[in-house]
């Protein structure tokens, strides 16, 4: 029987997960309060403790944005909590200066954003994972005011929180190609979400040969790939690429206007069609692309192995895996041609349309899905529609349901594709924290945003 520990407390606000955009929220609610707006703000974090992406930083791995769009400069660029003052009070903000350049590492905006959130230590609570988000109690009318927020904590006991608003965070979940979704707990397979633990772990890691599969075309494939040749010399990699060359990311400047806050606007008075188009015509910005530099480097590597002659890695194009069968000799992978044919490049291999070759590992660096959300919120799924928000990302709800929900990361088809991103941070916190406070204050707090959805019983 699970142990069931009840808060006697009812938050204002609670915050399911705590990387950069609930940390952004907290922020601005922070200066809601120093402004005399006060909220009681509560965060949960499944992780026990504060990373940002920790299975993924690489030593080659840096931020393909400006410092400057760090949690709060957009928008407060005097704000404590910038990056800019991170540097200075550990004393690296000279020896930042002179290298001179627009984008730190991963790692040390890993260690920014670790630092900000030590700040909330007493409003976050890690190693708490949120399993779901129930209506409390109606009243006589059938109103429902407050939810309970159910959490796993580490010792498996339930913990319920009472919240008169919600906030979602949660990330992508990995996104597991359907060749692969047999094998999801397979020792040998791993998404790149864990790849640095799992990677650690690998018999290359002590100098014992592999053969590895590397699947994807974006940006972490390519620091995947570059990492296992660069660490583990008795790697053999494959890089198993769909299109026929490695795309570079568009990040000129005047397609980076796309990301500023103000374009978020531009893109939610669309029609739905007419935002899709905007969205698909700056597919290229962020998905299945890979930083020019890394390009150049990794076209540097390949043309290196022609020249001394040994063909550690590979990088195979117009090839996907259209099949995988674990065996106890490894992972046997069915790869099949994207093109009618394969051109032959540097450290490019063409061949038969369809292949079969055997690994001892395979890494998916295939993307992430963004679909928690409606897990989370299936109690309440009766009252919330198509699950579509408003400008300041509230969810569209039933009059029935007088809490409000927001949702961070999970509105890229409404608000565009910086919702995913880190651009919009300080801009969006902003305005989720002043919906906040207007839909909770006395008197307000029940009202629903324009466009609220009918409720099934009213529409019966």
């Amino acid at each position: 029987m699970t142990l069931r520990d009840i808060s006697p407390a009812v938050h204002d606000v609670v915050g399911i997960g705590f990387g950069p955009s609930n940390l952004a929220l907290a922020i601005a609610l922070q200066e809601q309060a120093d402004a005399g707006r006060p909220l009681d703000a509560q965060f949960l974090e499944k992780q026990q403790q504060y990373h940002w992406h920790g299975n993924t930083l690489v030593s080659q791995s840096e931020m393909q944005i400006s410092f400057l769009k760090d949690l709060v400069s957009m928008r407060n660029p005097t704000s404590p909590y910038s990056f800019v003052n991170y540097l200075h009070r550990h004393g690296r903000l000279v020896d930042f200066i002179n290298l001179r350049t627009f984008y730190p590492s991963r790692m040390e905006y890993n260690d920014y954003l670790r630092w900000a959130a030590s700040h909330f230590a007493d409003q976050c609570s890690l190693g708490e994972e949120v399993q779901r988000v129930e209506p409390d109690a109606p009243h006589a009318d059938g109103r429902i005011d407050r939810v309970r927020v159910v959490s796993l904590d580490g010792q498996g006991r339930e913990r319920v929180r009472v919240a008169r608003s919600v906030v979602l965070s949660t990330g992508g979940t990995p996104r597991i190609p359907e060749a692969f979704a047999g094998l999801r707990d397979d020792a040998r397979i791993t998404h790149h979400s864990g790849y640095l633990g799992w990677v650690r772990q690998q018999p290359c890691a002590s100098g014992e040969p592999m053969r590895i599969a590397v699947v994807g075309a974006g940006q972490s494939a390519a620091e995947a790939f570059i990492d296992l040749h660069d660490n583990y010399p008795s790697a053999k990699v494959d890089w198993l690429v769909r299109g026929a060359a490695l795309k570079p990311a568009d990040d000129s400047p005047f397609v980076n206007e796309i990301f500023a806050p103000a374009y978020t606007d531009v893109v939610f008075e669309q029609t739905e069609a007419g935002r899709n188009r905007l969205i698909d015509e700056y597919l290229n910005t962020n998905y299945s692309v890979i930083d020019a530099d890394l390009i150049e480097r990794i076209y540097a590597m390949l043309y290196r192995q022609k020249v001394n002659g040994q063909f550690r890695v590979n990088l195979l194009t117009c090839k996907a895996a259209l099949a995988a069968h674990a065996g106890a000799h490894g992972v046997e992978l069915t790869i099949g041609s994207t093109a009618p044919t394969s051109a032959s490049g540097i450290g490019q291999s063409g061949g038969a349309d369809t292949e079969t070759r055997r690994y001892d590992a395979v890494v998916l660096a295939t993307g992430y899905e963004r679909e928690s959300h409606r897990r989370l919120l299936e109690p309440l799924a009766r009252y919330l529609g198509d699950f579509s928000v408003d400008r300041n990302y509230r969810m569209l709800a039933s009059p029935e349901l007088a809490v409000p929900v927001y949702l961070q990361g999970f509105c890229q088809a409404s608000h565009g594709l910086s919702d995913t991103l880190l651009s919009v941070l300080p801009a969006r916190a902003e305005e989720i924290a002043g919906a906040l406070h207007d839909a909770l204050r006395p008197g307000h707090w029940a009202t629903q945003p324009a466009g609220a959805v009918v409720s099934q019983a009213a529409a019966a």
